[in-house]
């Protein structure tokens, strides 16, 4: 297999796999991605629909946009930039859900983060959901907003986890696709796809990784896969390292999945405007209307009923999302919306979810993941990012850290 020997090896082509190869490349080491798919990007991905729209079936924001690195790259690559106010910057259109309640939605949605910023410096670590208001009307949907956040219920999520976690308020959107952007930006480093990693075999002079197309052999590796593939494999690393897959078992991937759809008539609805499906439960949508000004709505789904779509296979989607739009639009609604895409994230072999959120108890998962072995194992990914974890810009800071100590490895410094 050609590339069978190098220096390193890059396990996972997704943001950080990309970001770690290229700061490798553009230092003179010999590196090699090897990934599992026929692409690279990982959970960021983009297709173009039939009538020629990029479509982001994974990641799609640039969150933190004012200090993101992927904003740099897109210009470099020519890329045009939206900087409008996204959907959940602005009211929420009032079917089904009055102004009014929004302002108090608001208020109690910002009442509860302030709680778990406070909880998070003065109490014991334990489960969002413990800090939302008793009796509160807006709990069902504050807790179905948290699944579009973190993947899963906050009755699952670290109170500390969430509170450590940054954005600047700045999210920006790039109309060629997130996807299309990390891809690209790992066109030029050598690769070998469609070939899963199945071991590490550290116990020698020089690493072995086991793939479908042979053994490769490295000096070093630098390891970005999803926490999901980590913790369902205890004999991935020869010898085991438990420590790791214990930190992987806690940092599990939540799911969070879009369906796309086009809609005839859209110009009726504002650009990027935005429909809670229902209010009162925490198993509903979030319908973004004609984002980009296109004639479609972009649908997002988290956690359980996201995993209960996923059983159901596509119709399902497009189904749940029909009966809550009709019951706020009307039954000829349906006949406006035409089915165009879905990638249901949890039934993915090679994610097994969409982004990583820390189990209550479990926070400090995310440094001993990241923590390298022996200076010859490495470890990125947005799982392994505190502040940035569940983004594409914590999987290129994690990628280019993990690059970096690579480098000083190599060099005989100590590792930062």
């Amino acid at each position: 297999m050609p590339g069978s020997d190098t220096e390193v090896v890059v396990v996972g082509g997704g943001a950080a796999g990309v970001a770690a190869g290229r700061r490798l490349r553009d230092a003179s080491v010999d590196c090699l991605i090897v990934e599992a798919r026929s692409r690279l990007g990982g959970r960021s991905w983009t297709i173009t629909d039939a009538a020629g729209f990029a479509l982001d079936l994974g990641c799609g924001w640039l969150h933190s946009a004012d200090r993101n690195p992927w904003v740099k790259v897109a210009e470099g690559q020519g890329r045009v930039i939206d900087k409008a106010t996204p959907p959940w910057g602005r009211p929420s259109m009032t079917a089904g859900f009055p102004l009014e309640e929004q302002r108090e939605f608001n208020i109690a949605m910002d009442a509860f983060h302030e709680r778990v910023e406070q909880a998070a410096e003065t109490e014991a670590d334990g489960p969002a959901s413990a800090l939302l208001e008793p009796g509160n009307r807006w709990n069902n949907l504050i807790n179905s907003v948290g699944t579009y956040i973190s993947g899963m219920e906050l009755d699952q999520i670290s109170i500390r986890d969430l509170a450590n976690y940054a954005d600047s308020g700045v999210n920006w959107r790039v109309t060629d696709g997130y996807g299309t952007i990390i891809a690209a930006h790992g066109a030029s480093v050598p690769m070998v796809l469609d070939s899963p990693v199945s071991r590490i075999d550290h116990s020698g002079p020089r690493l072995r990784i086991e793939t479908p197309k042979g053994v490769i052999t490295a000096d070093q590796a630098i390891i970005t896969l999803p926490t999901t593939v980590l913790a369902e494999q205890d004999d991935f690393f020869a010898p085991a390292l438990p420590e790791k897959t214990e930190a992987a078992a806690g940092l599990p991937l939540g799911l969070d999945d879009k369906l796309f759809m086009a809609l005839e008539g859209a110009e009726e609805f504002d650009l990027d405007s935005r429909i809670f499906g229902r209010t009162d439960r925490s198993g509903t949508g979030a319908y973004h209307a004609r984002p980009f000004g296109r004639p479609q709505i972009e649908a997002f789904y988290g956690g359980a009923l996201a995993a209960e779509l996923e059983a159901g296979g596509e119709a399902a989607f497009f189904d749940f999302a029909v009966a809550e739009l009709t019951g706020l639009f009307g039954s000829g609604f349906a006949r406006r919306l035409k089915f165009v895409a879905v990638h249901p994230w949890g039934t993915d072999p090679f994610a097994r979810g969409a982004y990583s959120c820390a189990l209550p108890g479990r926070v400090d998962c995310r440094a001993v993941l990241a923590a390298p072995v022996n200076d010859r194992l490495f470890f990125a990914g947005e799982a392994c990012s505190r502040h940035d974890y569940s983004t594409a810009h914590g999987g290129w800071l994690t990628g280019v850290a993990a690059a970096d100590q690579v480098i000083a490895a190599r060099k005989g410094r100590p590792i930062a």
